[in-house]
């Protein structure tokens, strides 16, 4: 086996052994508060980016989305960190899904190349790169990480674990939906591959941080690197 294949195998499908048992009440109980939660996430998620460019709204509505993801999150029950397999034993994963985040970071610059010649698509990549435009960048950079680690608390989190069923599918499906709020296609589009990502690392590891890693990289490269691509 490549060594890459064997970095890839460990990062997304081996899964390492844990304790996370749940009883049926409890589970009960975090599916309940997933579902008010995840219905009223995508209500202020579709509402924040409704919101004109450059308004001080934006910023309460994106902090008050994080507040809701981060909420739902703990109050649905424990969350884990997780590990992953690294020579003979368990650590955090760091530094594997930070290349992660960046491997998509470059599928989605070249991806830009293609979209900025079809002017549909390049309205809709733009419609939301506006902000970056129009916004503080700084304060945008603090917004973006933070919505990045909330939605990774409750999709990989507490939604993950609501699951017992083919958790990457159904969490994937569940982010698919709620970013769909924004009525933004390629938001839609790239909900779908991120959270196919990190739900396999979130099978893979048993915990959140590498979900969250992930999903910071990826977020942060975007609202930096995509604007100059897309043109």
């Amino acid at each position: 086996m490549s060594p890459v294949r064997a970095w890839l195998q460990r990062a997304l499908w081996d899964v390492v052994p844990r304790d996370h048992r749940q009883t049926p009440a409890a589970l009960r109980r975090r599916q309940l508060v997933t579902i008010a939660f995840v219905v009223l996430g995508a209500v202020v998620l579709g509402f924040s980016l409704r919101i004109d460019p450059g308004s001080g709204w934006f910023y309460v509505s994106t902090a008050a989305l994080a507040g809701v993801w981060t909420v739902g999150a703990f109050a649905s029950g424990p969350l884990h960190l997780g590990r992953i397999a690294w020579r003979d034993g368990l650590t955090r994963p760091v530094v594997t899904p930070v290349l992660l985040g960046a491997a998509i970071v470059a599928v989605f610059v070249l991806g830009g190349l293609v979209i900025r010649e079809i002017p549909y698509l390049q309205g809709q990549v733009s419609s939301v790169l506006d902000y970056a435009d129009q916004g503080s960048l700084p304060l945008l950079v603090v917004i973006t990480a933070v919505n990045g680690i909330a939605e990774e608390l409750f999709f990989r989190g507490a939604a993950y674990a609501a699951i017992p069923r083919r958790p990457v599918l159904w969490t994937t499906l569940a982010y698919v939906v709620a970013t769909a709020a924004t009525g933004n296609v390629m938001l839609a589009f790239a909900a779908i591959l991120l959270g196919v990502v990190v739900g396999l690392e979130r099978r893979a590891s048993g915990g959140i941080l590498a979900p969250i890693l992930t999903h910071c990289t990826w977020s942060l490269s975007m609202l930096l690197v995509l604007p100059p691509v897309i043109g």
